[in-house]
């Protein structure tokens, strides 16, 4: 035993430099793995514990447009045993918000009338401020998701477009509203007193609008209980319906890439440490054949010889797991506290769960470890002593190597016409195949990694290119509209036909299709019974085509039978291009032909667009402008606003997308930042290693190299450009793995996101920079591993 630990002790001292890259490598690929596990799975435990804490509900109804009456919805679904339903939340909406000074874009207001607590379902939790039972007169409750992403904080005055003179109120608390108040929302609830609400918010509607939560005991049972609601009701529920998996999926969303991105990076650095600890072992027991022939000689068995290197690399792998398990905890907490911020108070920190799972993450990649070794130190087993002894290799091995000089003697001759640099070089990389295999995949991958996040934040950054392929359009200037009773339409429309920077003008106004339950093919896992599908329409007045609504297949409609449906809706009615879809619209039923399938990110797909002759009423709630120059578009912004500023708030298409994307940026750019710096430090110092490896083998022959003239600087130049130009290999497999092939997964994993072609754009120049960046980093590695061959005299390297 003390003979095994003091080989194992001779191997950590006399590897330093091997040993030490290969416990960064496993510390790196453990803090990957068990941070994405750990952020995947907090997410989902967070969100789904605040769910069960506030009551959270399965569905939402909102009830608009007084197709069924809004009491005896609420008294039916009270009445049932295994059910759960709030109370009736009255609001009022309202679109233009404004917080010092600044408008507040892209955001549609719920004024909600609050009403006694609790309501039943989807209970506040107080973020910031005093918990009371209703907001004091003069004063509001916000949302997270709107306090946090524009800085409001308590005590600070909104002011609301209610009128011609904007309503003005204190926020008094903070809370977090699970069912609304998700990443990338773009609706708010904002909780006013009983008083400010009948005073202030007379001229924005006449009747009230209503929200109402159910909660079921037993989720799996909801389409029995739709079946007996919509039975009793005569028809199929006509108002909008949002479903659990609606409510939940942004709050997992980021989280789920990111997860996805460090997942998949761990794995692939894991396998380069598990390659790494192979090439390593495989090169120790070669370049100590003789040695462990000796061993062998004196009575060590090859049990106890493969031992020595279970216990080095049980030692390494320890003090590696546990630093990795340990900081992913903190590097997990920083991601989720970034992502799931919305669900964070004043007076709770995020409670990251998961021991047993890192536990088990540590023990997997400890065993996998070990099994490796044990695979690479077996071939200890066939070495025997006297052959050892003899050659410092195999008989076999000894043969194959006198046959291969003479080989490389007669395949000399055709370098002979080569510069010298240039043989030196390509000898480098020939002849250290394993390590060269090794330098290779390293800069595939982190050439992958950094186009990958380039790719995927620059496409972000820039989604106006390509907003159509995101289910949203592409004009120049967007015209909300927040106050319906003092909105002047024909006014508008009059100043923009007249103008001549202005192109074109459209509308856009929203109801709810509902497909009957014999339309769809859904079907509940433990339930058969099919449901009807409640589908938000984008009507559109004028044309689509001009607003920039794209489709991926087909196009979009013309007429008033015609429908474009979203890739989820396209999925769950079973239609096609071509088909028939039967929607009830407004209480009466519409057959329409699918003429376009599109994709967006917004309601999941969950949705369709149709022209506005299908309704009886529009209620627009938009205008989309294209201009003759996109340059004029801040001009009429300004103009726009300071005309009808009191009914509307127009701005630029970018802005709306800003307000939403932005946020998804921030949240990527520290991960996939932390990713890149990681593989390029990788990339060095193993190349570095594996570098200094093979030099220190070679370094008779360079020795041999200037004793006949060659600089040191000549040697080096000749290894770096061998690795310089391997590398560039690696970036050019890189770039395509980073720009085809992880987008390609992750499109996968968006799919039910109802995207299912992700729309990237190529920026060719940044992404050819970060593929340079890391052929200079591999260069590096080579170059600072080769100085032994500048410190060193000639007559010293030939005589080593």
């Amino acid at each position: 035993m003390a003979a095994i630990w003091s080989i194992c002790l001779g191997n950590l001292r006399r590897r330093k430099v091997q040993n030490s890259l290969i416990a960064l490598l496993l510390l790196l690929s453990t803090l990957l793995i068990n941070t994405a596990i750990t952020v995947i799975s907090n997410s989902e435990n967070l969100y789904e514990d605040l769910h069960r804490e506030t009551k959270g509900s399965h569905e939402l109804l909102n009830l608009t447009t007084g197709l069924h009456d809004p009491q005896m919805v609420e008294k039916w679904w009270s009445a049932q045993k295994g059910v759960t339903a709030s109370v009736l939340l009255p609001y009022k909406p309202l679109a233009g918000v404004i917080h010092e000074g600044e408008d507040i874009p892209n955001l549609y207001l719920y004024m909600m009338n609050t009403p006694d607590r609790p309501f039943g379902t989807d209970e506040l939790v107080f973020a910031q401020g005093q918990e009371t039972g209703h907001p004091e007169p003069g004063t509001i409750w916000i949302p997270t998701s709107l306090a946090y992403k524009y800085d409001v904080s308590v005590g600070d005055e909104l002011q609301f477009k209610a009128g011609k003179q904007p309503l003005r109120l204190k926020v008094s608390a903070v809370v977090i509203d699970l069912a609304l108040g998700g990443p990338f929302s773009t609706t708010a609830r904002i909780w006013m007193n009983n008083t400010d609400y009948q005073h202030d918010l007379n001229s924005v509607q006449d009747t009230d609008s209503y929200l109402m939560g159910i909660r079921f005991d037993d989720y799996s049972q909801r389409a029995g209980y739709w079946e007996r609601f919509e039975s009793f009701l005569g028809t199929p529920f006509m108002e909008e319906r949002t479903t659990f998996e609606e409510i939940s999926a942004f709050y997992f969303i980021m989280n789920k890439i990111i997860g996805f991105v460090m997942s998949f990076l761990g794995v692939v650095m894991m396998l380069v440490a598990l390659y790494t600890i192979g090439f390593t072992i495989s090169d120790a027991i070669l370049s100590n054949y003789k040695t462990i022939g000796i061993y062998k000689s004196l009575g060590l068995s090859s049990r106890e010889i493969i031992s020595t290197y279970i216990a080095q690399y049980s030692f390494l792998s320890l003090i590696s797991l546990i630093p990795g398990l340990i900081l992913s905890r903190f590097l997990s907490g920083v991601i989720i506290e970034q992502s799931l911020s919305f669900l964070k108070t004043d007076h709770s920190s995020t409670h990251i769960q998961g021991a047993g799972t890192e536990f088990i993450v540590g023990i997997g990649i400890l065993l996998l470890i070990l099994l490796v070794v044990w695979f690479y130190a077996n071939k200890a087993r066939s070495i025997q002593p006297m052959q050892a002894i003899r050659y410092g290799m195999s008989e076999a091995a000894y043969s194959r190597t006198t046959k291969r000089w003479h080989e490389e003697r007669k395949r000399g001759k055709e370098f002979e016409r080569w510069p010298v640099p240039w043989v030196i070089g390509i000898r480098n990389v020939t002849k250290n195949l394993k390590g060269s295999i090794l330098m290779l995949v390293l800069t595939t991958v982190t050439s992958a990694v950094l186009v990958f996040g380039l790719v995927l934040l620059n496409s972000i950054y820039q989604m106006q290119e390509t907003s159509p392929l995101w289910g949203y359009d592409s004009s120049d200037v967007v015209i909300m509209i927040t106050n319906t009773s003092e909105f002047d339409r024909e006014q508008v429309e009059n100043d923009m036909g007249s103008d001549a920077r202005v192109r074109n003008l459209n509308w856009i106004g929203y109801t709810i299709g509902v497909a009957p339950a014999d339309q769809t093919r859904r079907s509940d896992p433990a339930d058969s019974r099919a449901q009807s599908v409640n589908i938000p329409l984008t009507v559109v007045e004028g044309s689509m085509d001009e607003i920039g609504l794209a489709s991926i297949t087909g196009r979009n409609p013309h007429n008033r039978n015609e429908i474009s449906i979203g890739i989820n809706v396209s999925r769950e009615l079973g239609k096609e291009v071509g088909d028939i879809v039967e929607l009830y619209i407004e209480g009466e039923k519409h057959s329409f032909t699918v003429t376009g399938i599109y994709q967006s990110i917004s309601n999941m797909s969950y949705q369709a667009r149709v022209t506005s002759e299908v309704v009886h009423k529009l209620n627009r709630d938009a205008g989309y402008l294209n201009l003759n120059n996109i340059a004029d578009s801040d001009e009429i912004v300004q103009e726009l606003n300071d005309k009808y500023g009191t009914s509307i708030q127009a701005v630029k298409q970018q802005t709306l997308l800003d307000s939403v994307f932005k946020e998804a940026a921030a949240v990527l750019i520290i991960p996939m930042s932390i990713l890149g710096l990681m593989f390029l430090l990788i990339t060095c110092l193993i190349i570095y290693s594996t570098s200094r490896i093979h030099i220190r083998k070679e370094i008779k022959t360079y020795g041999i190299y200037k004793s006949i003239g060659l600089t040191s600087g000549t040697i080096r130049g000749a290894l770096t450009w061998g690795i310089v130009l391997l590398s560039a290999f690696g970036a050019i497999l890189g770039i395509f793995c980073g720009a085809y092939l992880l987008p390609g997964i992750l499109r996968d994993l968006l799919s039910s996101y109802g995207i299912i072609k992700l729309p990237l754009l190529m920026h060719w120049t940044g992404i050819s920079l970060l593929a340079l960046l890391s052929v200079s980093v591999a260069g590096s590695g080579c170059w600072m591993a080769s100085r032994i061959i500048r410190s060193n005299s000639p007559r010293i390297l030939v005589t080593e």
